[in-house]
């Protein structure tokens, strides 16, 4: 039976910087809506309370789903297609959605049921202040059955990416953060911080569940809910999404981390948190949304055996993700207060803002480490190989949480965002080091003249772009920020560009290109 029609479909290059696209007007809704609940709550027991309750949900989906369950999905769905069993497929996607529904509903009870104990165990300073607590668990109790939404939406999602189909996956952040917006503007002076917890009870139905469900039935699904926990898809899925639900990664325990120790300060969980809200704004902008974009491909590459092509494929896009990061750390470095400025108002004072700057300018040094670690790991999964991210995550987690612990005791928040920066860093290495010996992605494709390039630009771009903003006349008002910002970014992206094009950089053609497609 032949496909409906559906959208145009997309290249690498077109998928990336359509998800870019998304992902930046998401990062300024996401900053908007931090901004807005900085106004509110500020720096306190209300927004410790919503943002710690995220953790158990999280965690829940993490070791329920692996954490990534388009990713195991998109390599199955992928097989099919290239053999040409639309059919199989489907059958396979109903029986992976029906059972881990199953499954994940009954971990969903369980967590409502132990929600105060995770409470406790999660945040020791908690332990102590049991308003903070109350609180918390009662919003995570609503934000909890959310990821039945997300996982619905994730598992639709991998069909339509397998056929190389985003603009859902797009609008999804947005419809996200809007409904959280409106959920704090409509229902604050009722409920209180509770108003978030619905917005995003309401924003992850609505924006992944719906959304990605209405377009996997534009394209022809034919879902049918079966339960059969021995149907081949499910155990092939089950076998390759195992070492992700049982192996642990930093990239998840980074934030249990923060958050058991931030705790201890009222405010601290806060202050980090905003910290990483204003880098995760252009992190998610270069990297998640190329990540996304390149599994499928990686995968088809893979799977029809061009290993030479996969692994010149995944150098390629490390060597430009990682001169774009380097690039974009040297803005937010020489910007940070500015930029940190912008989120200040209301109860969230200036004091919280200087705070929370130079949290967000140690974060910002291993900006493009966090973005290719990304590549790194789809590589992984591209190639059916789930457990060697799974067993290394875990070795180099299980290594980390001393030291989190060591660096808090001695520098406070501060040492939180500096164990951070080592652990990402850690795990990226050594991911790539463990692609190299497999034989699946080789050091010597990466493009180690164009990194250099970038690094020239990034550092001649920070300095001109730090001393102008410094000697500009101090601003006390939101105008002259984005002023400054305004003023700083053009000066950054003159010498950036003069830089690459002088030293005969690729990277602004190529970035070009991709535009264009």
């Amino acid at each position: 039976m032949p496909e409906p029609t559906v959208k145009k479909t997309h290249t690498a290059g077109s998928a990336a910087m359509l998800l870019m696209a998304s992902s930046f007007l998401s990062g300024l809704l996401a900053l908007l809506r931090t901004k807005y609940i900085n106004y509110l709550f500020g720096a306190g027991i209300n927004q410790d309370a919503y943002r710690a309750a995220f953790a158990l949900p999280d965690l829940l989906a993490y070791f329920l789903i692996g954490g990534a369950a388009s990713i195991s999905v998109i390599t199955i769905l992928n097989r099919y297609r290239e053999a040409g069993d639309e059919q199989g497929a489907d059958r396979a996607l109903s029986a992976i959605l029906t059972n881990m529904l199953v499954v994940l509903g009954i971990g969903v009870l369980l967590g409502e049921i132990f929600a105060p104990q995770y409470v406790w165990l999660a945040n020791e300073g908690f332990r102590h202040d049991p308003a903070r607590s109350s609180l918390c668990t009662q919003m995570t109790r609503i934000i909890l059955p959310a990821q039945l939404f997300f996982f619905i939406g994730s598992v639709m999602g991998s069909r339509l990416q397998v056929r190389k189909i985003f603009v859902y996956q797009a609008f999804a952040p947005l419809i996200y953060n809007g409904c959280i917006i409106l959920g704090a503007v409509f229902f604050h002076r009722g409920l209180g911080v509770t108003s978030l917890a619905l917005g995003v009870f309401a924003g992850m139905f609505l924006g992944y569940a719906l959304l990605n469900s209405l377009g996997a039935f534009r394209t022809g699904l034919r879902y049918t809910p079966t339960i059969n926990f021995r149907a081949p898809a499910f155990r092939e899925w089950l076998k390759l999404s195992l070492p992700l639900m049982v192996g642990v990664s930093l990239v998840m325990f980074d934030r249990q981390f923060i958050n058991y120790f931030a705790s201890i300060t009222e405010g601290g969980i806060t202050l980090i948190g905003n910290a990483k809200d204003l880098f995760n704004a252009p992190f998610n902008v270069i990297g998640p949304a190329a990540g996304a974009a390149s599994l499928p491909f990686f995968a088809s590459l893979f799977q029809q055996n061009k290993r030479d092509e996969f692994s010149h494929s995944v150098a390629r896009s490390v060597s430009r993700l990682f001169a774009v990061g380097m690039l974009v750390s040297a803005w937010m470095i020489a910007l940070a207060p500015w930029l940190m400025g912008l989120l200040k108002g209301g109860r969230f004072n200036r004091a919280d803002a200087a705070a929370t700057t130079l949290l967000f300018s140690i974060l910002s040094i291993t900006l493009a480490i966090w973005a290719v670690q990304g590549i790194y790991a789809r590589a992984f999964y591209a190639a059916s190989d789930t457990i060697t991210p799974a067993v290394t995550g875990t070795i180099i987690t299980i290594a980390s949480a001393p030291l989190y612990w060591l660096l808090f005791r001695i520098h406070g928040l501060q040492g939180l965002a500096i164990a951070s920066d080592i652990g990402i860093t850690i795990q990226t290495v050594t991911l790539a080091l463990l692609l190299h010996r497999k034989h699946l992605v080789s050091f010597g494709h990466l493009e180690y003249p164009e990194l250099i390039r970038s690094l020239i630009a990034a550092l001649l771009a920070f300095s001109a772009t730090y001393e102008l903003a410094h000697h500009l006349p101090p601003v006390t008002t939101h105008r002259g920020q984005l002023l400054i910002i305004a003023a700083g970014s053009a000066s950054w992206l003159l010498i950036t560009l003069a830089a690459l094009l002088t030293t005969g950089s690729k990277l602004p053609r190529q970035l070009l290109r991709r535009k264009t497609a």
